[in-house]
C-alpha cells in the first residue's frame, strides 16, 4: 500500500496530479490510514499510466474517464468511439489549418493594391468554410413549397464542398462565391426564372426531375470536350419543360423555349467560381448544373438556326 507521495514518485508525476486524478475518480483507493490519508495499490499505478498515456495523445479528461472506467472491456469499444471522435476533431482542425495556410499565400503572393480587398473577402469566411451561405441563397432561389427530396438532391449538386487541401485559388473562389451569394438578389429585381412562377402553370417539381437527368446525360459530353449538339441529353432537356407546362415537344414550343430562357436571369458567375471549387488536380474542370444547362441551351439554338 503506497501512499500519494510513494505513488507519485513511483509513476514519475507530482503529487498534484495524482490527487487531480483521484478526485476526480480515475484512481482506485484502495484504502484510508487511521489518519484519513489515501492509500494505493499496484493497480493504481497501472490506471495512472494508461491515463498517461491517453493524456499524452492529448485526449480531453473526460474522454479520458470514459476509456479508464470501461478498462474491463479491454480498451474496446470505449477507446475506439473516443480515438474516432478525436480524429474527426483533428480532421476538422487539420483542414482548418490547410485554408489558413492557404488564405496566407493568397495574400503574401498577390499584388499589393489587391491584399485589401482579398483580405475582406477572406476574413469574412470561417475555416473551414461553411457552406450555410450557399445552401441559403438556393433556397431562396428555388420555387417555394419545392419537394424535400429533390431540394436535397439539387443542394447536392449545386452546392460545392469545400476541399480539405484547397490550393489559393480555391480559397479566393470560395470568398468570393460566399460574397455573391451573401449579398442581395443578382439581378437586383425578382431573380428567379420564368419556370418557377406557379402562377404561369409551371409545375417545378416536375421541370427539375427531368434537368437533373438531362445535366446528368450531358455532363460526358461536357467532359469530352465535345461542341453542343442534338441528341439524347437536348430531348430529355426539352421534354422536361414540356412536361413542367403540361404541352407537347413541337418545333414552335422549342422556338419559344429557347427565347425564354434567353431572358431568364443569369447566375454564371455563381457556376464559374463552383468550377474552380471542384475542378480536380488536373485542372480540367468538372460539370456543373450551370455548365451543362448553358451547353444544353447552346445546342437548343444550333438546332433551331439549322432548321
Amino acid at each position: 500500500m503506497w501512499s500519494i507521495g510513494e505513488l507519485a514518485e513511483h509513476a514519475g508525476v507530482t503529487v498534484k496530479t495524482v490527487r487531480f486524478y483521484s478526485d476526480r475518480g480515475l484512481l482506485p483507493e484502495a484504502a484510508r490510514s487511521p489518519g484519513g490519508h489515501r492509500r494505493y495499490g499496484p493497480d493504481a499505478l497501472d490506471r495512472l499510466r494508461l491515463i498517461r498515456s491517453l493524456r499524452a495523445l492529448d485526449l480531453p479528461v473526460p474522454d479520458v474517464g470514459r476509456v479508464v472506467l470501461d478498462e474491463d472491456d479491454g480498451l474496446g469499444a470505449a477507446l475506439e468511439n473516443v480515438v474516432a471522435g478525436r480524429l474527426r476533431e483533428l480532421g476538422t482542425q487539420m483542414t482548418a489549418l490547410r485554408w489558413r495556410e492557404a488564405a496566407l499565400h493568397l495574400l503574401r503572393d498577390c499584388p499589393p493594391g489587391e491584399r485589401a480587398e482579398r483580405l475582406r473577402l477572406v476574413g469574412a469566411v470561417s475555416a473551414p468554410p461553411s457552406t450555410a451561405a450557399p445552401a441559403r441563397f438556393w433556397k431562396r432561389w428555388l420555387p417555394a413549397r419545392f419537394p424535400a427530396r429533390l431540394l436535397s438532391s439539387f443542394l447536392e449538386q449545386a452546392v460545392p464542398q469545400p476541399p480539405d487541401d484547397p490550393t489559393p485559388e480555391q480559397v479566393l473562389a470560395f470568398a468570393r462565391l460566399h460574397a455573391l451569394v451573401s449579398g442581395p438578389c443578382l439581378s437586383g429585381v425578382l431573380c428567379q426564372p420564368t419556370a418557377h412562377r406557379t402562377a404561369d402553370g409551371w409545375r417545378p417539381a416536375v421541370l427539375y426531375e427531368g434537368l437533373t437527368e438531362a445535366y446528368a446525360l450531358a455532363a460526358p459530353e461536357l467532359r469530352a470536350g465535345r461542341a453542343p449538339s442534338d441528341g439524347e441529353a437536348l430531348d430529355c432537356f426539352v421534354t422536361a419543360y414540356a412536361r413542367a407546362l403540361g404541352v407537347p415537344d413541337t418545333s414552335a414550343f422549342r422556338r419559344r423555349l429557347s427565347a425564354q430562357l434567353a431572358s431568364d436571369p443569369r447566375i454564371d458567375r455563381y457556376w464559374e467560381l463552383t468550377a474552380v471549387l471542384i475542378s480536380p488536380a488536373s485542372g480540367r474542370p468538372e460539370p456543373t448544373p450551370g455548365t451543362a444547362h448553358d451547353w444544353l441551351l447552346t445546342a437548343l439554338d444550333a438546332e433551331l438556326a439549322t432548321a
